[in-house]
């Protein structure tokens, strides 16, 4: 399910924020479904429950997530993501675009580039 690498450079909780972002955007973890209580995550992982919990709050304010007391934490639907992730992604979208076409890349290539990224997603 996640695998962590103690020699990255990002905490802990940023790589386990990270890949269950990666799992809930993949549809590995569907939207609805409930995420690994944080015990069982941390026994899994061999962490500390509050590095988990770190996680999953993270996860709550960019919008990949909600908690629901007593239940649990579950993924969100993609429309629940938060206005300020997606502005954050384009953002960093626009940094690289800009960085491609410095590298020469046209237009063309780019929109290529997306076009097979979205005939991969779509059935």
């Amino acid at each position: 399910m996640l695998q962590l690498n103690y020699r990255d450079s990002r905490p802990i909780y940023e790589q386990v924020r990270d890949g269950l972002r990666r799992l809930i955007i993949t549809g590995a973890i569907p939207a609805g479904d409930k995420l690994p209580s944080v015990r069982a995550l941390s026994a899994s992982l061999a962490i500390n429950p509050n590095t988990i919990q770190r996680a999953y709050e993270s996860l709550e304010q960019e919008g990949y997530a909600y908690t629901v007391a007593g239940k649990g934490s579950f993924a969100a639907l993609p429309a629940d993501v938060r206005e300020e992730r997606r502005e954050e992604l384009f953002s960093k979208l626009d940094a690289i675009v800009q960085e491609l076409r410095f590298l020469g890349v046209t237009d063309g290539e780019l929109s290529a580039r997306l076009g097979d990224k979205k005939e991969e997603k779509e059935p």
